[in-house]
């Protein structure tokens, strides 16, 4: 008997008791189940609109007249109803839990799925982002692939040698982490060195107290002594310099305050529109640039806003929303640009993204020509040029515009002196966005004092991977070997060589090299026509080697290239490097960097610490680390003028800008933190990262740092949270060091400066403007201490031997109780707290009894 009927006799019977229902691509029959009836349907591809709304809007007006059920697939069900709505359709719902399939009715769902179809029998038509842009917006995955990068003022990360800043102490050289026993407790300890040989042992916990040092000029600075009072001096010095000058930043943003700024109208559907026809779904930090430059835009006041984020992280992105939204207001549009070559990429990018609107965009650079220069000056006169993008002839003063009212920038740093002063001026009027990925030391230490506003962007595009970066002395093995293993995987290569002097004698010695690559030249004395052939054709895959100068460092994206070649890397500077780097790993394919410097050229300390730093820094989301170098080996400068860069010297970059922070905050009348940093929190309990738990010296420091600066409990929730799930369940002694971190946030709230243990005793220690009053003192002596009564009837004190004075609150404990030390000091913490929520607005205290009880 075949094996089809020997199956249909033994699955017969019990299959009879039940309907079934057999899905088949084909039809065919089924041997056991006798006959069946048949539902052939079909599901036939929905047409796509390719973006073009009107036809969208005509395509579902006809099915809802038609009585079609429609579903609209989309990850954002509001939005899509809204743009909807505005385009006059009527009949719209969205489906939160179930799907109300009424003729002529059109559901927005959330759902993802690859690609619409219709089923034409049940009169179903399913439309996704595929069919109304012309793509699939991808979405990102709930976990990304790269960790996020943290804030900068965390990105420093220490070496032994370094030179390093504690608040209380000054400068010192940072001798690594060393593990002590400390009443039988193990902790780990920052060694720091200082003058003499003096050595300080700076617990883990008070990590937020020691900065990595960064000086004006770049410098070896001089270590302080422990044994002088020069460090407290050099305080004050600082602190009264921050004072003054920011007394003039007081009166920077009072006059900005007062500038007549255009306040743009709240976003419309059409930038919701094309919002959702962003091809990829948007990165969080991208999210957030965008929120911050809408809500910067909206103010009455001029904005100025930088926005830095890696190379490919999605800032033109950013800037084409901003852009538009402000098109829709009326008000025109310029981005400048500092090349040729960029100005021809952002052209094409804005065009593409705004083709479906009436939007017109021009750019005005040496590739057009003089008479397209001139239509286009009269064009941003009359207003029919609403966006204009272009080189530093943008800036030009018989160029007038009728009514500017943005400018984005992208990288600043390529443009000079007189440049940046028409810039200043424009910023008095219009909102300015800067783009950047290595912020210049000027600019980012603006951004670090809270002078400029900075949103990052850090998260990674979805497949990026690492460029693998090498530095080596120049060599023409290495370079046929680089350059034959790209061609071979069917790539390209940039050779980067920055002398168009000899540029076409290396261009010959690379084809020498290798005979079977097309080799082309690019470099920016070409004739106009010329670069822009060279550049298309290379784009096109018509040339397998660019033989190029810097040029290419701002704008090509060209994804087929993934090795790069830099020749003499020693000459260029830090962020001229990055940028180069930047111009491969575009795609998800790995990409490569060979850095060549030639033996024996005599390379100074700066040369060889950038190409050390751009070695080093090859992982994504590099850009602020580099930035952060370039100010260790370059030098912060100085913000507002020379005579603040002794000061600023003298005590860092970081408590430098930390003061002028505080100095601004405390004019304006609003809170600032304790300039001697977050209260120390001292106790006899082993609070430590073991090196079983997390292996790796120099992780487990950034662990300790990032412990340290939370601000939040939110914060310490999403560390733990990070820790359980990359090294397993917290052993005592992290449990105890996260338990610190958290008394330390609730001594701050509660103005307790410091807390320590000795003799037997647990002191914390109040600052003088939340002293306890005579009255405070009898009340909470009532709450903790018994009676004679009570005593004598064995009642016990919830915290052992407390006693209560104005400045200071003291317990007892037992060595081996740390859970009873613990509870005591968060009880305590408690009244405090509750004693603060009570105070009058005037600052005066009040009796905390009722709520403390």
């Amino acid at each position: 008997m075949p094996l089809a009927k020997l199956l249909a006799a033994y699955l017969q019977q019990p299959r009879l008791q039940r309907p079934i229902v057999y899905l088949s691509m084909l039809r065919r029959e089924v041997p056991w189940a006798g006959n069946i009836p048949l539902f052939p349907f079909s599901t036939p591809p929905v047409d796509s609109f390719g973006g073009k709304f009107e036809l969208l809007v005509e395509g579902l007006s006809d099915w809802q007249h038609q009585g079609k059920h429609v579903i609209i697939c989309t990850n954002d069900v509001p939005r899509t109803l809204e743009v909807l709505q505005s385009r006059g359709l009527s009949d719209l719902h969205a489906a939160d839990d179930e799907l109300n399939l009424e003729p002529g009715l059109i559901n927005a769902a959330n759902i993802d799925i690859s690609g619409g179809f219709t089923i034409p029998s049940a009169n179903l038509i399913v439309l996704t982002g595929r069919e109304i842009y012309g793509w699939r917006k991808l979405k990102r995955p709930d976990e990304p692939v790269y960790k996020r990068g943290f804030a900068l003022t965390s990105l420093r990360e220490l070496h032994e040698g370094d030179y390093v800043v504690h608040i209380n102490h000054g400068i010192a050289l940072y001798q690594g982490l060393s593990k002590q026993q400390v009443g039988g407790m193990e902790r780990d300890y920052l060694v720091l060195e200082y003058a003499a040989g003096d050595k300080l042992y700076v617990p883990v916990t008070q990590l937020d107290r020691v900065q990595k040092y960064i000086g004006a000029e770049g410098g070896q600075p001089q270590v302080t002594s422990l044994k002088s009072g020069r460090w407290e001096q050099a305080k004050r010095r600082a602190r009264k310099s921050t004072q003054l000058m920011a007394a003039e930043l007081i009166k920077l943003y009072a006059a900005r305050e007062r500038a007549e700024g255009f306040a743009f109208a709240p976003d419309g559907p059409w930038v919701t529109e094309l919002e959702n026809s962003f091809r990829y779904e948007e990165t969080p930090d991208q999210w957030q640039a965008v929120e911050d430059v809408k809500a910067d835009m909206e103010q009455p006041i001029p904005a100025d806003r930088l926005i830095c984020g890696d190379v490919g992280y999605g800032k033109t992105e950013v800037a084409i929303r901003a852009a538009f939204k402000a098109v829709l207001d009326g008000k025109q549009v310029a981005v400048l640009v500092p090349t040729t070559v960029l100005a021809q990429q952002h052209y094409n990018t804005f065009r593409e993204r705004l083709s479906r609107y009436p939007v017109e965009v021009a750019m005005l650079s040496r590739f057009r020509s003089r008479e397209q220069q001139q239509r286009i000056i009269r064009g941003l006169k009359d207003g029919t040029v609403d966006v204009v993008i272009g080189t530093h002839r943008l800036l030009s003063s018989d160029l007038q515009f009728k009514d500017l009212g943005l400018v984005v920038i992208d990288e600043e740093q390529r443009f000079g002196v007189r440049q940046k002063e028409r810039l200043k001026k424009l910023r008095e009027t219009v909102d300015v966005i800067t783009l950047t990925a290595t912020p210049i030391p000027r600019t980012l230490n603006m951004a670090l004092s809270g002078i400029r506003e900075v949103s990052l962007i850090n998260d990674p595009p979805q497949g990026r991977m690492p460029i693998r970066t090498y530095v080596r002395e120049r060599d023409d093995e290495l370079v046929r070997q680089a350059i034959r293993r790209e061609l071979e995987r069917g790539g390209q290569v940039y050779f980067v060589h920055n002398r168009v002097q000899s540029i076409s004698h290396v261009a010959a010695a690379v084809q020498r090299l290798v005979p079977e690559a097309r080799v082309a030249v690019a470099h920016g004395q070409m004739p106009e026509a010329d670069l822009e052939q060279v550049m298309l054709a290379f784009y096109a895959e018509e040339f397998d080697v660019l033989v190029c100068t810097t040029i290419i460092e701002n704008g090509l994206d060209v994804p087929n290239v993934n090795t790069i070649i830099i020749d003499d890397a020693h000459k260029l500077g830090l962020a001229q490097l990055y940028q180069l780097r930047g111009r491969v790993g575009r795609s998800n394919r790995q990409a490569y960097a060979y850095l060549l410097y030639r033996y024996p050229e005599r390379l100074n300390e700066e040369a060889e610490q950038r190409l050390k730093a751009i070695e080093e820094f090859s992982e994504l989301g590099s850009g602020f680390k580099l930035a952060m170098r370039d100010l260790e080996i370059r030098g912060a400068g100085d913000i507002l003028g020379a005579e603040q860069s002794g000061h600023m010297s003298a005590v860092g970059l970081d408590l430098y800008c930390q003061m002028l922070a505080d100095s601004v905050r405390a004019l304006k009348g609003e809170p600032y933190a304790s300039p001697d940093g977050q209260p120390a929190v001292d106790l006899p309990v082993e609070a430590v990262i073991p090196a079983s738990y997390v292996p790796g010296e120099r992780v487990r420091i950034e662990l300790y740092r990032r412990l340290a600066a939370c601000e939040t409990e939110q914060e310490i929730d999403v560390l733990c949270q990070e820790l359980e799930d990359r090294y397993g369940p917290m052993p005592k002694p992290v449990q105890n060091l996260v338990r610190l971190a958290r008394l330390k946030l609730a001594c701050m709230a509660v103005g307790v400066a410091d807390v320590s243990a000795g003799n037997g005793r647990i002191v914390m220690r109040i600052d003088d403007e939340h002293k306890l009053s005579a009255r405070e003192q009898r009340i909470c002596e009532g709450l903790y201490r018994p009676t004679a009564r009570q005593a004598r009837q064995g009642v016990r004190s919830a915290i052992p031997r407390v006693s209560f004075s104005s400045n200071q609150i003291s317990f007892g404990y037992t060595a081996r109780d740390s859970e009873g030390m613990f509870r005591g000091l968060e009880q305590l913490l408690e009244l405090l707290d509750a004693r603060e929520q009570t105070r009058q607005p005037s600052g005066s205290p009040v009796s905390a009894a009722s709520t403390a009880g």
